[in-house]
């Protein structure tokens, strides 16, 4: 947690100066085609998030048919609470892909020769929005799961009746739509504390391992170069005065997080230790700032994620 701090205290004279329109950005024609293949994935967040917080979990029926295990009606009861919760939560997996496949076309856009990190952050904003939309919800989702010990409870409940009654040779309804392999990938998803972070994470070391000739350093710029970015608009009040409200402030904030941590996973050596292009701070001006923030999302996502504090 002190290395991230760090990080969001270097003084910022040597990053790159410009404004990064979160408020406001529109797609270019070059940039039209993968922002629409973007928008169409990221116009559902705001559901899932909305249906994430909703959650409330099947806790007292589960409990309820544990004890009672010879209950039949209560057994019942357990199973129809749960049945629906397991779909949805499949929903938000099945999200998780379609995020995994919006995050690797954008970094094919935003690492692509012949322009630098800075250049393609600077030139395709709108992407560069997305890309930090997708950074936000992660961060958004994963708090909300972080919080709410029922999802596993549910599933947990949930994969020991479908166990027990494949003994019995029984199939049940819900395993048309949530298979064995479906459950078993649900079930690693939600074994992450968090899962949607891991789930960026991946897809960032996949596309690096697919683009074999595309050097790391395209994809680890992109991302300490959004970082540095986010920074300077933070700490710039020519840029930061141009944001219309603290929502976009705390968004900013998260973005930047969220791309440190990212990195963290991405670069061989993490984002923390001396050859990193994030790297030791001077002052603590961002740290104040962090102190301040409304959500702990940022400090929950970065104890359970920052990886390489050995290396600062």
């Amino acid at each position: 947690m002190g290395n991230l701090l760090k990080v969001l205290t270097r003084e910022i004279e040597n990053y790159p100066h410009f404004f990064l329109d979160f408020e406001n950005a529109q797609p270019t024609e070059g940039e039209r085609e993968i922002w629409n293949q973007i928008s169409a994935v990221l116009q559902d967040s705001e559901s899932i998030l909305a249906d994430l917080q909703a959650y409330k979990g099947a806790g007292p029926e589960i409990r309820d048919a544990i004890q009672n295990p010879n209950d039949i009606q209560l057994q019942e009861k357990a199973w129809n609470a749960v049945c629906p919760l397991v779909v949805r939560l499949k929903r938000f997996y099945e999200f998780s892909i379609r995020l995994e496949k919006a995050l690797q076309s954008l970094l094919e856009s935003l690492t692509c020769p012949p322009y630098t990190p800075t250049q393609h952050l600077e030139r395709e904003q709108a992407l560069a929005k997305e890309f930090a939309e997708i950074l936000h919800f992660t961060l958004r989702f994963d708090e909300l799961k972080m919080r709410n010990p029922a999802i596993q409870n549910d599933f947990s409940y949930y994969r020991r009746t479908i166990s027990r009654n494949r003994i019995n040779n029984m199939h049940l309804d819900i395993e048309n739509e949530v298979n064995n392999e479906m459950a078993n990938r649900m079930s690693l998803f939600y074994a992450e504390a968090t899962p949607m972070l891991k789930t960026l994470s991946n897809a960032t070391m996949h596309f690096v391992s697919e683009n074999k000739t595309l050097p790391i350093e395209n994809t680890t710029d992109c991302l300490s170069t959004m970082t540095s970015v986010c920074k300077v608009m933070l700490e710039t009040p020519e840029y930061r005065s141009r944001f219309t409200s603290e929502e976009t402030l705390m968004f900013c904030m998260r973005v930047m997080v969220g791309v440190i941590i990212l990195y963290d996973h991405v670069h061989p050596v993490g984002a923390f230790c001396k050859t990193s292009k994030i790297d030791a701070p001077q002052d603590h001006s961002t740290d104040s700032d962090l102190s301040n923030t409304h959500s702990p999302s940022w400090q929950l996502s970065s104890q359970q994620d920052v990886q390489a504090f050995s290396c600062a």
